[in-house]
């Protein structure tokens, strides 16, 4: 006996049925027969092929590519209405599940990606990893003196998080499409602002790219089976990105303002809290009621510091009125309510107005 759930196809319906969508008199119910996927397709859609159809009983069949057909094949048997739609609610699930699996193969040129810390910036590349397979690659599967992708598939991308130095020329930081013209004894490497995944973009574009040269050397009998950029010689302000494939490699200098950061970083540092650390240290201490003597003092330190906006002076007198010096928060809510005054902020100037009525009370 066979099992209730099997594969089957649905054979047109619509050519048993009469003019204007109604059912011809000799054919009330649409035909089941088996499905086989070497079928040809539905007489009515010579193009179109049905995934498959499952029929769960003698009363019940499923398209999957077109619709839910519910019909009484029988008049013999009848479905209950809630048993009927638990097997609908089941079989849509089991096939939305079938529907949605994919095989997956190997890529022929794999995506890699190359993260390295240069000093104290990040360069990231992103790129494809194509294979010889016994082809023969420079100036003939990559020709020389024409545009490549620097790779397969998408063009590569390169992303720096700071400003650099590429071949001797200023880069902003930003992720770039980097394209490259391979030559005999050098290559151009382009870098082109990164707006699109795909190679023509860049191909066809007005922007001018910026355009550095790679030296290059060949390896004798040292060879690269698959394409690969890597970083080398790292030092703390720059290093050389390298290209290689085959028995070529082709260098390309990155340089970094490392020492000019390091030292900025070391003044900020070693000159103390600025105005707004002390303003901010100063406004937590006062709101959480914490030594209220020492945020007077860095309230005062960063107004001493140029600090003296409307805002700090609204927050100093907020922490003399909690200290108890009434008389001073009413002269200091004055001075801020003027400010604000000046900088037309209603919002400041009502809650100086509001502040100095009450603290004169």
């Amino acid at each position: 006996m066979k099992s209730k759930m099997q594969c089957w196809r649905l054979q047109s319906w619509e050519k048993h049925q009469g003019e204007k969508g109604e059912e011809g008199p000799q054919s009330p119910n649409p035909p089941i027969t088996p499905f086989s996927p070497y079928l040809p397709s539905l007489p009515m859609f010579p193009s179109y092929r049905p995934l498959f159809y499952i029929k769960i009983s003698d009363t019940f069949a499923l398209d999957m590519g077109t619709q839910v057909l519910l019909q009484s094949l029988s008049k013999k048997h009848k479905m209950k209405k809630a048993f009927l739609m638990t097997c609908l609610s089941a079989l849509c699930l089991l096939l939305v599940t079938s529907a949605n699996a994919q095989i997956q193969t190997p890529a022929p040129s794999p995506w890699s990606k190359t993260e390295q810390m240069v000093g104290l910036t990040k360069v990231t590349v992103e790129y494809s990893r194509p294979s010889m397979k016994g082809r023969t690659i420079f100036g003939d599967l990559v020709p020389y003196d024409k545009a490549w992708r620097t790779g397969a598939n998408q063009a590569t991308k390169i992303t720096f998080d700071d400003d650099v130095k590429v071949g001797g020329k200023d880069v902003k930081a930003g992720s770039y499409a980097m394209l490259t013209k391979p030559g005999m004894s050098s290559w151009s490497v382009m870098l082109y602002p990164h707006t699109a995944n795909g190679v023509g973009a860049y191909m066809d574009t007005d922007v001018e790219p910026i355009t550095v040269s790679a030296e290059t050397a060949n390896m004798g009998e040292i060879k690269s089976e698959s394409f690969m950029i890597m970083f080398n010689d790292l030092t703390a302000s720059g290093c050389n990105l390298y290209m290689v494939w085959d028995n070529t490699i082709a260098s390309l200098p990155i340089s970094l303002n490392t020492s000019e950061v390091v030292e900025a970083q070391i003044e900020k540092v070693m000159a103390g809290p600025s105005a707004g650390d002390y303003y901010a240290a100063a406004n937590y201490y006062a709101s959480a009621d914490k030594n209220l003597e020492q945020a007077m003092e860095w309230m005062n330190k960063s107004i001493e510091m140029g600090n003296k906006r409307f805002w700090t002076l609204r927050a100093k007198s907020l922490l003399q009125a909690k200290m108890g010096d009434k008389a001073g928060a009413i002269m200091t809510a004055k001075e801020s309510l003027e400010m604000a005054k000046e900088a037309e902020n209603d919002d400041y100037i009502k809650m100086n107005t509001e502040s100095i009525a009450k603290w004169s009370m």
